[in-house]
């Protein structure tokens, strides 16, 4: 099983990964954990070592989730993946999850600095169907169409949750 998740910011990329994760005991990476420099100021890692960290964590494993809005390093994954899922369920509900996040740990020192980024996190959200860079809606399209194995668009929070639940009835059977 090796599956890559990927769609707008606030969509529940980390949330399915996670799910998925626990119910088959298999690593997941975020690549927002190697796409940036560990440095107080944000900075993109370069290109060359974020690849490197992507294809040493699929080489470390038979089975694994990597999820991501990163369109250039989605491709690199799904190179290697036997499932593409595609969550779009749109911008409110993007906006939405991302008010209700919980403290993302790897990502914030702290639940406060994590709301303090919030507003920006709610305008880039807003923006996914115009911008026209590789976290856009247009360049996600283009590589879940361009994807010739096993796919799904997810369109809303209950078509994810029943997508989990699939999942955990058929582990279940197992």
């Amino acid at each position: 099983m090796k599956i890559v998740i990927f769609g707008n910011s606030g969509a529940g990329k980390s949330t399915l990964a996670k799910a998925i994760s626990q119910i088959h005991n298999i690593p997941h990476l975020d690549l927002d954990t190697v796409a940036w420099k560990d440095n107080p100021i944000p900075i993109r890692e370069d290109i060359d070592i974020t690849i490197n960290k992507i294809q040493g964590f699929m080489a470390s494993s038979k089975s694994w989730i990597i999820e991501g809005c990163y369109t250039s390093l989605l491709e690199i994954a799904s190179q290697n993946c036997d499932e593409l899922i595609f969550l779009n369920p749109g911008i409110s509900t993007c906006v939405s999850n991302s008010r209700w996040r919980k403290w993302e740990i790897h990502k914030y020192k702290s639940k406060e600095e994590q709301d303090l980024n919030l507003k920006m996190l709610i305008n880039w959200i807003k923006e996914y169907q115009n911008r026209n860079d590789e976290f856009s809606l247009q360049a996600h399209q283009k590589l879940f169409n361009s994807f010739s194995n096993s796919k799904i668009e997810l369109k809303s929070n209950l078509e994810i949750q029943e997508y989990l639940q699939n999942i955990r009835l058929y582990k279940k059977t197992k």
